[in-house]
């Protein structure tokens, strides 16, 4: 059988269309498939794992949610780096924007003798004026810094970031502020919530002095930590001077290198004839470890001549015995002397002449201090030259305004007398008042110091400049009215001041309320100041009412006002970590409650020391004074309040005046002065 030729002709075309229609969608499911791949393999290499994509023909498109616009871009760019741009379809979302977290604000602010060093970010503050630029944080904790740091070089490397500042963070930050102002080697951390100093101190006194300064200032809440290291002084130079003469034996300078020397010394001062209390500094400097042998054997000598003086500055060593000594007895002492002391030390004696008993001449030099730091030269100098110098010197040591120089020349002064004149004026500037006297065989100096090492420190600048070898004379008394650490008021002094305060003035309330009035904002800035200068102490802010009003409503409003005064005292800057405040409604009167004049002296704010604390720069009274009166302090017995009332406090009748806070300053009142 034929087949029929038009047969053929459709079996080809249909054939043919299949094979066409075969390799069409072969070619098309080839080339989604290696585009697809090769996106695909881009965007992961990438880190693009996020985005999904979907081949469709000659088209691929790019679905999934990019974390933000830069990664949504990248990822279409990336796509038409393998196919054409033109292929690739954008079905990508973004994710939402999250709000950015504030950064953790701090500061290091440290300070040394070189300058200080500024280093954190602060939060950039926002003003009021939409308009204005927003006042710079920087630039005002460097202005505020620069206010005291006086000569020293300030580096500034502090960032700002434009968030609001934590709720603590101003309170930390002024904080820190002072404590570096109070703090000249130290290093301050400062975060929102947290202040860590560390410093280092001259002195014990001084390390205790700081501290209770920065207990004063310490803001409420506040996480404070406080390092005051005192290492021990470096004493330059390293002295000791002992004398014994016909006033008795005595230190006039004692120095040791350990506690262990110290005691030997102390014990040897005492078998030598030394009374009462003697003063020894623990220092760096000791020419030798053997300084107590040393010292041991100066002291002996001394006492083997009977009397004289030895002193040690730092291994130079000066034996000078009193004019009559037996010339066998003083060779024979300096000869031992010389055998005992250690190698490294230097010895010079010296036997004086034995005074004929005539009247000694004129001073050549004398210099007076006197108690309101004036200070007249008297005397001779060698030439204008060193009369200039001297003059410098005092108005440097003294004050400009307070040097009279009424001098003459003499050439024929011995040698080393500019030194001489010198070396008295910067002993002499260690007192508060006294005389110097420079003469050509001797120094003297006289007169009366508010530093307990005082005639210490005389010693050791006179021992120092004048060299080894040289006579001094020192008559120089410890004062206690004029030492500025003694003079610190004692707890008892505090609270006696802070109830005469109120006594004369009370703190006013508005009526039936804790509010307190304008009136009383001097008696608060008074009660401010007194507190500012007093010590760490336990004290209670005791409020009482008159007999109006229901008891449960006389007691909560009197411990409402005595909360108010606590909130305004800490206001003002007042430190209040050792304070408590307490309503005692109207359970302890003073007065009758029957009159007008009763109910009135019985709505009153009261001040009761709790416990006060003892400090070793501040000497605290005996217990038992304390005073009587109705605003007295000390262990008065507070009868207990009676039970409050379930019904709600009445206000109404009770015409007392109170106080509370209208604004709490950031920045510490100054101590004033207590003279």
């Amino acid at each position: 059988m034929r087949i029929p030729s038009s047969l053929l002709t459709t079996t080809a075309f249909v054939g043919a269309g299949i094979a066409a229609v075969l390799t069409a969608w072969t070619g098309a499911m080839v080339i989604e498939n290696k585009s697809e791949a090769e996106v695909r393999s881009v965007l992961l290499t990438a880190g693009m794992t996020w985005a999904d994509v979907r081949a469709s023909g000659l088209q691929v498109r790019l679905h999934g949610t990019a974390p933000n616009e830069a990664a949504r871009f990248r990822a279409l760019n990336l796509a038409g780096t393998v196919i054409e741009s033109s292929r690739v379809r954008d079905r990508l979302d973004v994710a939402p924007v999250r709000a950015i977290e504030p950064p953790k604000f701090s500061v290091e602010m440290l300070r040394n003798t070189d300058g200080i060093s500024l280093i954190g970010l602060l939060p950039a503050a926002v003003g009021t004026d939409p308009n204005a630029p927003p006042p710079n944080a920087d630039a005002a904790l460097r202005d505020e810094i620069l206010g005291f740091a006086g000569s020293l070089p300030v580096s500034d490397m502090l960032e700002t970031a434009a968030f609001p500042a934590p709720e603590t963070w101003a309170a930390a930050l002024d904080f820190g502020t002072e404590a570096l102002k109070l703090l000249p080697r130290s290093k301050v951390s400062v975060s929102a919530d947290s202040v860590d100093i560390t410093a280092i101190s001259d002195s014990d006194a001084q390390k205790r002095r700081l501290e209770t300064e920065l207990a004063k200032i310490r803001p409420q809440g506040l996480k404070v930590s406080i390092e005051i290291s005192a290492p021990r002084p470096v004493l330059t130079p390293f002295t000791l001077r002992f004398i014994k003469d016909a006033e008795g034996a005595r230190f006039d300078a004692c120095s040791a290198d350990t506690d262990a020397a110290r005691d030997r010394i102390l014990e040897l001062g005492k078998v030598a004839g030394v009374e009462g209390a003697i003063m020894c500094t623990i220092g760096l400097g000791v020419p030798t470890p053997s300084w107590a042998d040393a010292v041991e054997a100066g002291i002996t000598a001394v006492t083997d001549l009977g009397g004289g003086s030895i002193t040690f500055s730092d291994a130079d060593v000066t034996l000078l015995a009193d004019p009559g000594t037996p010339q066998a007895t003083f060779d024979r002492v300096v000869g031992e002397l010389q055998a005992d002391l250690p190698a490294v030390f230097s010895l010079k004696s010296t036997l004086p002449p034995k005074s004929d008993g005539a009247l000694a001449g004129p001073a050549d030099f004398t210099a007076q201090l006197s108690e309101k730091g004036k200070v007249q030269l008297r005397g001779r100098l060698t030439d204008e030259l060193l009369k200039t110098s001297v003059d410098a010197f005092a108005k440097a040591r003294f004050g400009a305004d307070n040097v009279y120089t009424a001098t003459r020349f003499d050439d024929a002064l011995p040698e080393g007398w500019p030194v001489r004149v010198l070396a008295g004026l910067e002993a002499l500037s260690i007192l508060h008042h006294g005389n110097l006297t420079v003469r050509a065989d001797t120094v003297e100096v006289s007169g009366i110091t508010g530093r307990q090492d005082g005639r210490a420190r005389v010693a050791q600048v006179l021992s120092d400049k004048l060299g080894q070898g040289q006579s001094f004379k020192i008559d120089v008394r410890y004062d206690e009215a004029f030492d500025p650490f003694a003079a610190l008021p004692t707890p008892e002094e505090c609270a006696k001041d802070l109830n005469a305060v109120v006594s004369r003035q009370k703190i006013t309330f508005a009526p039936g309320s804790a509010e307190i009035t304008t009136d009383a904002n001097a008696t608060m800035d008074a009660l401010a100041k007194i507190l500012l200068e007093c010590p760490a102490m336990k004290m209670e802010i005791a409020g009482h009412t008159d007999a109006q009003g229901s008891t449960g409503g006389n007691l909560s409003l009197s411990q409402a006002r005595a909360e108010a005064v606590l909130l305004a005292l800490q206001g003002r800057r007042v430190p209040v970590a050792g304070m408590v405040a307490k309503g005692y409604g109207e359970g302890v009167p003073i007065a009758d409650n029957g009159t007008e004049e009763g109910r009135e002296a019985n709505r009153r704010i009261e001040f009761n020391l709790q416990a006060p604390v003892d400090s070793p720069e501040v000497a605290t009274a005996p217990d038992g004074e304390q005073t009587a009166d109705a605003g007295a302090t000390g262990n008065q017995p507070a009868a207990e309040a009676a039970a409050a009332s379930e019904a709600a406090p009445d206000f109404s009748k009770d015409l007392s005046p109170s106080v509370a806070p209208k604004e709490a300053k950031l920045k510490p009142r100054p101590r004033p002065d207590r003279n």
